[in-house]
């Protein structure tokens, strides 16, 4: 997938859904990217994002969105 993910929203609603996006704080630390998981595209044939935290402990997956209804937003440079 071409373009960086922004922003996630989940849901079958955008409106009601969940929404995740980089630089949120979650936890101890903030969202620091969002990613197709393109192995389990290939592998399964579903979408799956995986959301990734980082603190002054490290990077770590802190979701993994599987087979969802999703909004994506990419950041673009304008």
């Amino acid at each position: 997938m071409d373009g960086l993910i922004r922003k996630i929203i989940i849901g079958q609603d955008p409106k009601n859904g969940m929404a995740y996006f980089v630089g949120m704080r979650a936890g101890d630390g903030n969202i620091s990217a969002i990613i197709q998981d393109d192995s389990y595209l290939h592998k399964f044939g579903k979408c799956r994002y995986l959301v990734y935290t980082e603190s002054s402990k490290g990077t770590d997956l802190w979701k993994a969105i599987d087979d969802m209804p999703c909004l994506l937003e990419f950041d673009l440079d304008f």
